[in-house]
């Protein structure tokens, strides 16, 4: 490791933050021969590797097994007298941080500084406009790159800060079942962990004060959590939480009310999944004129901040909070400082996925927003049901919708259903090459696989042609010909 000098550095690039987009502004910098200092007061790898995409998968990876155990005699398969799987939670915590541990040396301070990038463990702020400080070292860099990311937002509920409360930032180290786990938030993190604890044996209620998985298409939405309703997760929606409490004997109860009145959950541990924050507190950015509001950093399309030698990207400019977000704004980035190039951001070819089985998948428009943004669209939909490989392995929960503007072109395309994240994939590509129904509709799927639902779906934009009496006629004249 980088021990600190003292010294002034004056490196081409200071990142700040060694989480997934600081890591990638990091590495691809040093591989042109640029001189980097990357700066880092936690762990490197930052929150998705430590704390959220990696282990969360494998928390979630354990409970499809789980599950998968209990589907079993559906498919001939038995094991055991009640065909219960038992869940050994010392055993499911080692392969969460087994899983962290096999990713962990890709991220090391080791690792980065073969690359030649200077590390320094540290915590950085601003002196002024042009300097950062990390401990004992000056850095005068030719631009400086924030990507700090986020941390678990805790809503202030009174009595919250005198129980013990798991975030995502500890609820992976837990050894032991959390019995009655009440999850303060129906967002993707909420729903996803509620399904995977209720797989792995807990007890799971999760308090949710509007709509949960809100954000995503809401005639999709209710296919997935209709499942997770039928896995026993108890959903409240529309319900506020009031005050926590701890009861003698440790059991933990909270206060919530909804337009039929207030009332209390008991349970044994809380998980508050409410959202995040930026993590811009100790950078002193008042002091480098930056502007910024709770939401995170101000930037622009090309994720420039208002003084013109910092650029901020990933979850601490308070936009899309997605690993695949920072590392997308990593590419302007670097096209921005090293090649000059204009490049500017584009929410539309984003694409996300919530996994929870089914999965909930989406990119560009919604059906909402596109009803808003055009005046003429198509909704093509297809199920599951009618999909071969969905059938051979029992996966016929989900739906694919697909909009289109009338001349084909495709503006949206949410996926509710197996493997719903591995087949967004074609469509995010679609929707960044501004694809047509008819490019879909043009290539060759492998059969049997899911990703015909999908071609299905897109081939179907054609069906009413097949109606039209002009086209008929057509048909019937060239059969005269043999």
């Amino acid at each position: 490791m980088a021990k600190p000098t003292g010294k002034t550095l004056t490196p081409d690039i200071c990142v700040i933050g060694a989480g997934s987009g600081g890591l990638v502004v990091a590495s691809a910098a040093a591989s042109f021969g640029v001189d980097v200092v990357l700066i880092e007061k936690g762990k490197m790898g930052g929150d998705c590797l430590n704390y959220g995409c990696v282990p969360s998968k494998a928390l979630i990876a354990a409970g499809k097994y789980a599950d998968a155990i209990r589907q079993a005699p559906k498919f001939g398969v038995t094991s055991g007298k009640d065909n219960s799987p038992k869940v050994n939670f010392k055993q499911v915590h080692d392969h969460v941080q087994g899983t962290i541990d096999t990713i962990a040396p890709m991220d090391s301070v080791e690792r980065f500084e073969s690359l030649g990038v200077t590390v320094i463990k540290e915590e950085a702020q601003f002196i002024d406009k042009k300097t950062v400080q990390a401990g004992d070292v000056i850095i005068k860099a030719r631009r400086i790159v924030v990507a700090t990311g986020s941390a678990a937002f805790v809503p202030p509920i009174p009595g919250l800060e005198k129980i013990d409360y798991f975030t995502n930032e500890n609820i992976f180290e837990r050894t032991s079942n959390p019995g009655h786990l009440i999850i303060i938030g129906g967002g993707p993190i909420g729903m996803e962990m509620a399904q995977a604890h209720k797989r792995l044996g807990a007890k799971v209620t999760v308090i949710e004060g509007f709509k949960a998985l809100g954000k995503d298409d809401p005639e999709l939405t209710a296919i997935v959590l209709d499942k997770i309703r039928d896995d026993g997760v108890k959903i409240l929606e529309g319900t506020k939480v009031t005050s926590v409490e701890k009861l003698k004997g440790g059991k933990i109860r909270v206060h919530v009310e909804t337009h039929e009145g207030a009332s209390t959950i008991d349970g044994d541990n809380i998980l508050v999944a409410t959202g995040r924050a930026a993590t811009i507190d100790g950078l002193d950015l008042d002091k480098a004129g930056i502007e910024h509001t709770r939401r995170g950093i101000k930037v622009d399309k090309t994720m420039r901040t208002n003084n013109k030698k910092v650029y901020a990207i990933g979850d601490v400019t308070g936009g899309l909070q997605f690993t695949h977000v920072a590392g997308y704004h990593a590419g302007l980035v670097i096209r921005a400082i090293l090649f000059r190039l204009s490049a500017k951001e584009n929410t539309h070819i984003i694409p996300w996925c919530t996994y929870t089985d089914p999965e909930l998948a989406h990119v560009g428009h919604t059906e909402e927003t596109a009803r808003k943004a055009f005046k003429d669209i198509t909704i093509l939909r297809w199920p599951y049901t009618e999909n071969d490989r969905a059938v051979a392995e029992k996966k016929t929960t989900g739906l694919i919708k697909i909009i289109t503007r009338k001349n084909g072109k495709i503006e949206g395309v949410s996926i509710a259903g197996a493997m719903a994240g591995e087949m967004m994939n074609i469509w995010a590509l679609a929707i960044s090459q501004d694809l047509k129904v008819k490019d879909i509709a043009g290539y060759i799927s492998p059969y049997p696989t899911m990703s015909e639902i999908g071609k299905r779906a897109a081939t179907s934009f054609y069906a009413p042609t097949t109606k039209k009496p002009f086209v008929r006629s057509v048909v019937r004249f060239l059969r005269k010909f043999g």
